[in-house]
């Protein structure tokens, strides 16, 4: 069995050592090594990226406690050169360290326990056993962390067989029974994990908390640790100031300048509001002279579908038709039937779509249909017509 140096020196980042086994599986090598600190997947952990010989590692597995590592092509030499993907690792051990002393603060805090851990590429979580985590308590949680990281509290690993766990207080039982790895958070924390971790909790560097999301009874909180925590702060900060310099304002006054901004906006689009109103109330009129059989159907080239949705309550109010009405900006075809006849705009659209080629729906009395292209629209604008004139006229 391989040496597993992961366990006693998670910061080494190369090495030399032999290979004890070779073996050709579906067109790719399994290696086994005389030492490897590769970790392979595991207790939440995704497995380590690096290169033998300078052969890239695709996948790592775990046979029976044997690592193996699966290579794309053969080594030539039995003494080989190993490299760590450092980036990867130190990432995995600042997080997986972090969520250690994470759980354990809220657990101290709050007597919330973690039910589940994730580490991502993308995302790192811990789902909780409660509802929810107000704003205030996340602040708590937060300070308190910080305070245990500057602390620089050793984290320690060692091995404990089943009759010695009962003398630990643990935060939570393993499921393995013998080579129980205990990671222990010196006056913090003592967890049964087989994951790499870092020496001291100075080396996490930091923790900020993300967000917080409602998962079935639990909450799931998102987090990062270390590097990810610097580029997601140096993020933020890029997209504040760039905030601030578009509305010509600095972070004490943002969130009121914003309130203010959208405010006026309300107030703007209200006023738009009115005189679109005003407008269709104006051209209604011309727009009922074309109607024929109390169908009205016209384009609109640089009215939404919302724009169209006033016009036909202008139109209601001098004299309820079955509207067609199409936006060429939005490529988009409404149907509104202000009579009280058979004609069911829903099914209407339905039968249309099935020879031009769009989506929509909709209810008896309004529908609409989106395509892609202005030819689509085109279409669809002359079928509706083929299809509505007999109709009513019967």
């Amino acid at each position: 069995m391989a040496n597993k140096l992961y366990y006693e020196q998670p910061t080494l980042k190369n090495w030399i050592t032999k290979i004890t086994e070779i073996k050709e599986v579906d067109s790719l090598f399994h290696i086994k090594l005389e030492d490897s600190a590769f970790y392979p997947e595991g207790g939440g952990q995704p497995s380590d990226f690096g290169t033998i010989d300078g052969f890239e590692i695709v996948e790592l597995l775990e046979d029976h406690e044997e690592v193996i590592h699966v290579l794309k092509e053969k080594p030539t030499k039995l003494e080989v050169n190993c490299e760590i993907n450092w980036d990867r690792r130190i990432d995995h051990m600042q997080h997986h360290s972090g969520q250690h002393l994470l759980s354990a603060t809220i657990i101290e805090l709050f007597d919330i326990p973690t039910v589940s851990f994730h580490l991502g590429k993308e995302t790192v979580t811990i789902d909780l056993d409660t509802p929810s985590l107000s704003a205030d308590q996340l602040i708590q949680i937060e300070r308190a962390v910080y305070g245990k990281i500057l602390a620089n509290e050793k984290i320690k690993t060692y091995f404990v067989n089943k009759d010695e766990l009962n003398s630990l207080q643990l935060r939570k039982l393993p499921k393995v029974e013998e080579n129980i790895r205990i990671v222990e958070i010196l006056h913090t924390d003592l967890s049964a994990c087989c994951g790499t971790h870092v020496k001291q909790t100075g080396e996490i560097g930091l923790i900020k908390l993300i967000k917080t999301e409602k998962v079935r009874q639990t909450t799931r909180l998102h987090f990062k640790c270390g590097y990810r925590a610097l580029e997601e702060i140096q993020k933020t900060s890029k997209t504040l100031a760039n905030i601030n310099q578009l509305l010509n304002s600095h972070s004490e006054i943002l969130v009121d300048k914003v309130e203010q901004t959208i405010n006026e906006l309300k107030d703007a689009q209200k006023e738009i509001e009115k005189m679109k109103a005003t407008i269709f109330e104006s051209i209604s009129n011309e727009i009922l002279l074309s109607a024929t059989n109390d169908i009205v159907m016209k384009s609109f080239k640089e009215e939404s579908v919302k724009d169209l949705q006033l016009l036909a309550k202008a139109i209601q109010a001098k004299k309820p038709s079955l509207l067609v009405l199409s936006s060429v900006k939005e490529n988009k075809l409404l149907v509104i039937n202000q009579l009280k006849n058979d004609v069911h705009c829903g099914e209407l659209i339905k039968n249309l779509l099935k020879q031009v080629e769009g989506k929509g729906g909709g209810g008896a009395q309004q529908a609409q249909a989106t395509f892609e292209t202005s030819l689509q629209l085109n279409d669809a604008e002359n079928l509706i017509k083929s299809i509505l004139y007999p109709q009513v006229n019967a």
